[in-house]
């Protein structure tokens, strides 16, 4: 017989496991393996956006989310323009290794949250946003842009099927 510590702890591990990019979505650590440094500005013809403008993106906006769901004085940026860089390639690796690493530094606080947080607990600050909302719109706008990377690696001619 399942208790309700039971399920909650289901929740939780489904939503640690949604986040890492299980079931049906690649994760961003599969997605940028292998991606040579050079293709990383790269935007296919009539396409928006390059890879790094996506993973900058993906950094920024989960880290609001984050912020948004733990500290009562942050402040998110503008939207839309403060959510993309205007440069299409990093500027060095380093850069490059800086976002990729907070991108994943992130997820753990994310992860950290929903561990120790009441998921369903309406976050103070907000309009009726909870810790489960937040969760689940980060992991659904990163399995979002991940599929918009593996398409432009495809297009690139550099990605690997598997």
């Amino acid at each position: 017989m399942k208790t309700a510590n039971n399920e909650h702890q289901i929740l939780i591990d489904e939503l640690i496991h949604l986040l890492k990019g299980g079931n049906a979505h690649a994760d961003l650590e599969t997605a940028l393996a292998g991606l040579p440094g050079n293709l990383r500005g790269e935007k296919p013809d009539k396409l928006p956006y390059s890879i790094w403008q996506l993973v900058e993106h993906i950094r920024i906006a989960q880290w609001d989310m984050l912020e948004f769901s733990k500290d009562i004085n942050h402040q998110s940026p503008n939207w839309p323009d403060d959510y993309w860089p205007k440069e299409t390639s990093p500027k060095d690796d380093e850069t490059w290794n800086k976002s990729v690493k907070q991108i994943k530094a992130d997820k753990d606080a994310f992860i950290n949250l929903i561990k120790s947080g009441d998921l369903f607990e309406k976050i103070p600050h907000g309009d009726g946003q909870n810790i489960l909302r937040e969760v689940l719109q980060a992991a659904d706008h990163e399995s979002y842009h991940v599929a918009e990377i593996i398409i432009i690696r495809r297009l690139l001619g550099a990605w690997k099927a598997s």
